[in-house]
């Protein structure tokens, strides 16, 4: 399956995967003004099983795809600060 990748123009690290070229049809307006309108083209990638993804799930990606026309990679979450556990060791 061939999917085509868009990044946010407001949003970093928010990402669109859809089955065909610059057709947004399938996608809910909501989505697609988050997006910045206009979604910037990163690549064209062949999706199968075996092919691994950065941060996504290959099948979940090409699931969405087959049942809703698309999918979305949402920013990875931010550490919070009670995440670090010591104080900064910084002298004046």
């Amino acid at each position: 399956m061939i999917a085509y990748i868009y990044k946010s123009r407001i949003k970093a690290e928010l990402y669109l995967y859809i089955t065909t070229k610059d057709d947004f049809s399938q996608i809910p307006q909501a989505l697609y003004d988050s997006m910045g309108k206009e979604p910037i083209f990163v690549m064209e990638v062949e999706l199968s099983p075996e092919r691994k993804l950065a941060r996504e799930d290959v099948n979940t990606v090409i699931k969405s795809l087959q049942t809703q026309g698309f999918h979305v990679q949402i920013p990875p979450p931010i550490a919070a600060v009670v995440d670090f556990k010591e104080p900064a060791k910084y002298r004046h």
